[in-house]
C-alpha cells in the first residue's frame, strides 16, 4: 500500500517539484497552498503523513498543524522551515509534529522521515484496533 502524503506550501514551483519526487518514488501526492485548504483537504480525506510548511500567509503552520491534530489525532505532520523559523518548528513538535526538516529539503531524507512517520502512524492504528477488539471481548463477556 502506497504512503499517502499532503504537501502543504505556499511555493507552488517548490510544492509541484516535491510532489513529482514524491510520486516518483511511489507515494500518492496530494497537495494544498495554504492551511485552510489543508484543513478543507484533511476533513474530507485521509493522509498517512503531511508535509507542512511552517510560514504561510493566512493561517501559519503552526495553526494549521493544531486543526490537523484535533481533526485526525494520528495522522503525522512533518514541519518544514527556513532558517529563520525553527525554533517554530520546534514549537510544532511540542504541539505534536513528528519531526521538522529544513528548506530546501534532502528528498533522500525527507523520504526516510515520511516513510518513519507513516510507520508510527500504522502503530498507533494497529494498538487502537487491538484496544478495541479489547474492549468488545471484554464487554460481549467472550
Amino acid at each position: 500500500m502506497s504512503i499517502k502524503v499532503l504537501l502543504v506550501d505556499d511555493e507552488e514551483q517548490f510544492v509541484d517539484v516535491l510532489a513529482q519526487r514524491l510520486e516518483t518514488r511511489g507515494f500518492l501526492v496530494s497537495t494544498a497552498f495554504n492551511g485552510d485548504d489543508a484543513i478543507a483537504f484533511i476533513e474530507e480525506h485521509d493522509a498517512d503523513v503531511v508535509i507542512l510548511d511552517v510560514l504561510m500567509p493566512g493561517r501559519n503552520g503552526i495553526d494549521t498543524l493544531r486543526e490537523i491534530r484535533r481533526i485526525r489525532p494520528i495522522t503525522e505532520v512533518i514541519m518544514l522551515t527556513g532558517h529563520g523559523t525553527v525554533e517554530t518548528a520546534i514549537q510544532g513538535m511540542k504541539l505534536g509534529a513528528y519531526d521538522y526538516l529544513m528548506k530546501p529539503t534532502d528528498t533522500t531524507e525527507l523520504v526516510e522521515k515520511i516513510t518513519k512517520a507513516q510507520q508510527r502512524k500504522k502503530e498507533q492504528e494497529d494498538r487502537i484496533r487491538q484496544a478495541e477488539v479489547e474492549r468488545l471481548i471484554k464487554t460481549r463477556g467472550w
